[in-house]
């Protein structure tokens, strides 16, 4: 065994130390991490492979361990991490040995703790692999035993059940246990989409076009974000699902256009490209760093009709004029139930009180932005949650205390042609298994002339 595969699997365990006391995000953590150690890429593949993994399926992972663990009330938080770290290889990775990964374990509790903490983990990892996992059959309930096969929190997977039925919920549930697909938006602006294929290919680069979107790629190996083309602003990394809103905004040619929060600037950039780098987008974000993001970002696309503003966009009426923009995109912050698969800690630390206050900022918002629409203007609400209390019912109140809004129905003819079938009225609710993307929300209204 080479000690940086030791290395690796004693990273993978301080992140998952971290992430838990902490509450930070996975994905930005494991990128610091990664930069910080300067690890090969097949030492990235494994770490990020171990340290998603595990989390992914925590919930599995303890249910599998208990029988085996006694008195795990007394035992240290790291000795926890390091059986479900290892008890992941032995029961979901076909490519490591059981005995490797065991004896990793034994060496990192040896250098950790001292030889009592060592003889315990490697005992209970012996009598799992002599006896054998638990069955999950034995847990009668669907729900209880879909959320533990599945590592989902039980309160939500009832909640999605109630909402979305039984069926829907498992096949949501499963996907968001499989790594997220790489995807970017060429720059129109700039090249074309099969130009910038031929580019990346070139380097080495494995990309099909978006079946889904027409300026949208999808890398199946190495990091977009890695290449020279992503920095001379031919593409920029963006989820196909969050490319919908852009079209359904529909903006043309010269408009005065507000995304009211915009960071980190995927969907104000996605407007200004279709814009044809004309007119004007303003694009709000509560935080001074993330603003600097949208900048970034625009800079790079080569997009000059872009001004940034950090601002609540609760307090826009002081800034701008009523009635003075004509389309309005209000990507409004929400629990984020879609993107599970990139920040798989997620699950963990949401309640179902963190969506009911989501809520109600989610109305002040659009009661808030709303004054600022022309007549006749377009105003796209839009989500990257799966959740029909922050969906459609914070859009059918809004609608009940507005009656100067109405649903616009034509949005449906502006989106893209694979989008269509999804789209019955004015909203979609796209899930991640529909075309393995994140899971998206999209409303669609139109203020009365």
């Amino acid at each position: 065994m080479t000690s940086t595969k030791k290395n690796v699997r004693a990273i993978a365990m301080d992140l998952l130390v971290t992430i838990e006391k902490n509450q930070s995000y996975s994905n930005l953590l494991l990128n610091s991490t990664i930069e910080k150690n300067e690890l090969s890429p097949v030492d990235i593949g494994l770490l990020t492979e171990l340290t998603y993994g595990t989390l992914q399926r925590r919930m599995a992972l303890d249910f599998f361990l208990k029988p085996f663990v006694k008195d795990n009330k007394k035992l240290a938080n790291w000795i926890h991490h390091l059986l479900r770290l290892t008890l992941y290889q032995m029961v979901y990775l076909d490519r490591i040995p059981d005995r490797a990964a065991i004896y990793e374990a034994v060496e990192i509790a040896k250098e950790r703790g001292h030889k009592g903490i060592a003889s315990l983990v490697n005992g209970v990892l012996r009598s799992i692999q002599r006896e054998g996992l638990p069955s999950l059959e034995a847990v009668t309930d669907p729900n209880e035993r879909l959320a533990l096969e599945t590592s989902h929190p039980e309160w939500l997977v009832t909640r999605w059940v109630n909402q979305f039925g039984y069926d829907k919920t498992k096949e949501m549930c499963e996907i968001n246990l499989t790594a997220p697909m790489q995807t970017a938006r060429v720059n129109l602006t700039k090249i074309s989409r099969d130009e910038c294929i031929a580019i990346l290919e070139e380097d080495g680069f494995q990309i099909e076009k978006s079946p889904v979107i027409p300026e949208a790629i999808r890398s199946l190996k190495g990091n977009l974000a890695s290449t020279i083309a992503f920095n001379y602003g031919m593409f920029t990394i963006q989820d196909e699902s969050s490319m919908l809103a852009a079209y359904a905004l529909g903006a043309r040619q010269d408009e005065f256009i507000l995304d009211a929060c915009a960071a980190p600037g995927g969907k104000s950039t996605h407007i200004a490209e279709k814009m044809n780098n004309t007119g004007e987008v303003i694009s709000v974000d509560l935080h001074q760093h993330k603003v600097r993001l949208i900048n970034d970002n625009a800079k790079r696309l080569g997009l000059g009709n872009i001004k940034t503003s950090v601002s609540d966009s609760r307090h826009l009426q002081e800034k701008f004029k009523l009635e003075s923009f004509d389309r309005i995109l209000l990507d409004a912050p929400c629990s984020g139930l879609g993107v599970m698969r990139r920040k798989p800690d997620m699950k963990y630390t949401k309640t179902e009180k963190d969506l009911e206050r989501l809520s109600t900022i989610q109305q002040d918002l659009i009661a808030s932005v709303t004054p600022l629409l022309k007549k006749g203007g377009i105003l796209v609400y839009s989500t990257c949650t799966v959740d029909k209390q922050e969906n459609q019912d914070t859009v059918a109140t809004f609608l009940q205390n507005n009656p100067e809004f109405e649903a616009d129905l034509s949005f449906k003819d502006r989106m893209p042609e694979a989008i269509q079938p999804f789209i019955t009225g004015f909203d979609l609710q796209i899930f991640p298994q529909d075309f393995g993307s994140d899971g998206f929300y999209i409303a669609v209204l139109r203020k009365r002339v």
